[in-house]
């Protein structure tokens, strides 16, 4: 009875000991899977931790994940400025040129367009050069100067759209590179220690992780350039059939 008394107390106090030294080394995994956010919460600068998750991602791919964002806004920004200044307040364009072909001023309906800018303009000045050759020769011409002014709104769209095809591509090369690399270091270990697989996959994801959050970001400039293209296209459509009409009622 006794010796059963005290096998028991033997194991009670071998499994309180077993506990107390588990405990700070859950505590610790947790501090290491904290995510960026949490370590901003905990004080430490985000800025720092998105740069701690940089490096663990592995410099070499994480930088050409990065180059695609950069190069990617860069495209962006300067799209959204041009498409921006290549808006114009079409109504007073047509209101200013149609004063014009009352008094018989083409000449003055030119000068108009020109002192415009933007594509409305521009397809506007074509044709009124070609009034004289008839109505049909100026509508070829401004589909045809419409479709070129199309075009130039739409240049360097496909750029972005490459960088969103290209930066997930990376992040997975990325991910099967650390997956080979983690069954690389099991391999030579010769056995599966939890952290080696931990090592090899937490890159993999960091990378994965780190091109998905660039298409997505480039996605929403993608879709908002796009959607200004598109307003521009068609007001440019309307006031050239608006322009056509003015020219058969003032025709002489």
């Amino acid at each position: 009875m006794f010796l059963a008394v005290a096998g028991l107390l033997t194991i009670s106090a071998e499994y309180q000991l077993a506990s107390a030294q588990d405990e700070p080394v859950a505590t610790s995994a947790q501090v290491d899977s904290s995510n960026p956010f949490d370590a901003a919460a905990d004080g430490q600068p985000l800025h720092q931790a998105l740069k701690q998750k940089f490096i663990e991602g592995g410099a070499g791919f994480m930088a050409t994940v990065l180059l695609c964002l950069i190069f990617g806004l860069a495209i962006a920004i300067e799209r959204i400025i041009t498409l921006s200044l290549s808006q114009t307040n079409t109504k007073k364009l047509v209101e200013s040129i149609e004063e014009c072909l009352k008094k018989n001023d083409i000449e003055g309906a030119k000068e108009v367009c020109r002192n415009t800018r933007g594509p409305v303009a521009s397809v506007f000045i074509q044709g009124l050069m070609r009034m004289d050759q008839g109505i049909e020769n100026v509508e070829k011409a401004v589909v045809s100067y419409g479709s070129v002014e199309m075009g130039k709104l739409e240049s360097g769209l496909s750029w972005i759209t490459l960088f969103i095809g290209i930066a997930p591509m990376l992040g997975f090369m990325g991910t099967v590179i650390g997956m080979i690399q983690a069954f690389d270091a099991i391999e030579v270990a010769g056995d599966i220690s939890p952290n080696l697989v931990a090592g090899g996959m937490k890159t993999a994801l960091i990378t994965t992780v780190g091109g998905l959050i660039v298409a997505i970001i480039l996605q929403l400039f993608y879709n908002y350039l796009i959607s200004k293209v598109d307003t521009i296209v068609v007001d440019m459509e309307d006031a050239s059939i608006t322009l056509i009409d003015l020219l058969v009622k003032y025709q002489k």
